[in-house]
C-alpha cells in the first residue's frame, strides 16, 4: 500500500521495547525517523542500530526522535538490545524504541515487506526502509533498500538538514550539498525577490542564457 510524500502519517497504536504508543503523540513536535530492520538477531541490523546509538545525540541536536521497527517481539528486541550495545561498547538505556510488529500489519500498510527475503516460516521480512515524519506529522522522505544493503546514516543526517533548511528558506540544496555548503535559489522566486532575500547570490551562465542557476550561501 505504502504512503506518498505530503500525506499524513499513519497514527498507528504499537507495542515497543519501551512501551506502548499512539504515534502522533509520541511524535509531539519533534521530527521523527521511523525505520525498519528485517529482524533481530542480524547481522547487518546490528551495526545499523548500533551506528544509530552513536548517532543519537547528532538527532537530538536537530530535535528528532527515533524509532525502529522489525516483526519480531518485544521479548526479541530487548534481548537483541543487549547485543548492539555490546557490540557498541555502551551501556546504560537502550536509547530510542523499537516496534514489534508480529503480525506484519504496520509493514503491509506502509509498503516494508521484502519479497525476496524471508523468515523460517516463508513470510517476508521488512526491507531497510525508513521515513522522515515532520512535526505537522507528514511524511516528508522515504527510502526503501534491500536486506543485503546497510544504511548510510550519515547521509540520513544529512538530509535531515537539508529538509530541516528547506522547510522555511526559499532555498533548496545541490547534488551532495552539506551543512553550510552553497544552496541554490528556488526557481519560483522572481529576480527582484531573490535580489532581496538572497543579496550575495550569483547567476551561473548557461547556453541557453536562462538564468535559473542562482547559487546562494546557505541562509
Amino acid at each position: 500500500m505504502g504512503i506518498n510524500l505530503g500525506d499524513e502519517f499513519p497514527n498507528f497504536k504499537a507495542e515497543t521495547s519501551q512501551g506502548d504508543i499512539q504515534f502522533h503523540d509520541w511524535i509531539g513536535d519533534s521530527w521523527t525517523i521511523l525505520f525498519s530492520h528485517p529482524a533481530d538477531y542480524t547481522p547487518v541490523c546490528t551495526t545499523e542500530l548500533g551506528a544509530v546509538i552513536k548517532l543519537v545525540p547528532e538527532f537530538q541536536k536537530r530535535n528528532v526522535k527515533l524509532i525502529a521497527l522489525s516483526c519480531d517481539s518485544v521479548e526479541d528486541h530487548l534481548g537483541w538490545s543487549k547485543d548492539i550495545q555490546s557490540y557498541q561498547k555502551c551501556g546504560g538505556e537502550f536509547p530510542y524504541p523499537i516496534i514489534a510488529d508480529k503480525e506484519r500489519k504496520l509493514a503491509v500498510q506502509l509498503g516494508m515487506l521484502d519479497p525476496v527475503e524471508k523468515d523460517k516460516a516463508g513470510l517476508p521480512l521488512t526491507c531497510r526502509a525508513y521515513f522522515i515524519i515532520g512535526p505537522d506529522k507528514k511524511l516528508k522522505l522515504s527510502a526503501l533498500y534491500p536486506a543485503t544493503t546497510g544504511r548510510n546514516f550519515d547521509e540520513i543526517l544529512r538530509v535531515i538538514d537539508s529538509l530541516q533548511l528547506t522547510a522555511t528558506k526559499k532555498v533548496a540544496t545541490p547534488a551532495n550539498w552539506k551543512q553550510g555548503g552553497e544552496c541554490m535559489v528556488v526557481p519560483s522566486v522572481t529576480p527582484e525577490e531573490a535580489a532581496k532575500l538572497f543579496p550575495k547570490h550569483r547567476v551561473q551562465d548557461v547556453p541557453s542564457g536562462k538564468s535559473y542557476l542562482r547559487f546562494t550561501p546557505q541562509p
